[in-house]
């Protein structure tokens, strides 16, 4: 019972929320083996779950991030709508690109390299699947989505079609409201 409740905090609530806060109070002050963090864990998950039930899981970080990934998925949305499949690539693209970064920053991944440098988006994809931030089936598509949105941003424009572009607004759309930054 205590590894089911160890494992769902874990899992559930998000990095350096008080919900982690307090599981880890209480292994310290009554040891990792004690029933009382049975009981402890069970109150952990309770609030946790009442949270989520209210809506209260994003933090108002996340919320800005959001709303502004949303206008620019808007904007690209508009430009595909209009026939600018390029445009509309390169703009939904870099919203991904920037919202994996934003993953990165809330699980304590490095997004820059021991150079200094930037990590490529394709790295920090494997980094966030590698750490369960999202399935495998997940990091396929976001592979695929970096791929179409490369092609755009170097004039291969033949490579990918309107409706591909169209299919990568909707998969990123949905990315994003699955993984919150």
């Amino acid at each position: 019972m205590l590894t089911l409740l160890e494992a769902t905090v874990e899992r559930v609530a998000p990095v350096g929320s008080a919900y982690r806060k307090h599981a880890e109070e209480a292994y310290v002050k009554y040891g990792r083996d004690s029933a009382y963090v049975i009981t402890i864990l069970t109150g952990v998950l309770r609030g946790l779950r009442a949270d989520y039930e209210a809506g209260r899981l994003q933090g108002v970080a996340e919320l800005i991030h959001a709303d502004l990934f949303s206008d620019f998925l808007e904007m690209a949305a508009h430009l595909h709508s209009e026939g600018y499949k390029d445009a509309a690539a390169v703009i939904c693209g870099s919203v991904l690109e920037g919202h994996l970064r934003k993953l990165c920053e809330k699980l304590g991944i490095a997004i820059a390299a021991d150079n200094g440098r930037p990590k490529k988006a394709d790295a920090l994809n494997g980094e966030l699947a590698a750490r369960a931030a999202y399935s495998k089936l997940d990091q396929k598509n976001v592979t695929a989505w970096l791929g179409l949105r490369n092609h755009a941003a170097h004039g291969e424009y033949d490579l990918y079609s309107i409706d591909q572009v169209a299919l990568l607004l909707e998969g990123v759309r949905g990315f994003l409201g699955r993984h919150p930054a």
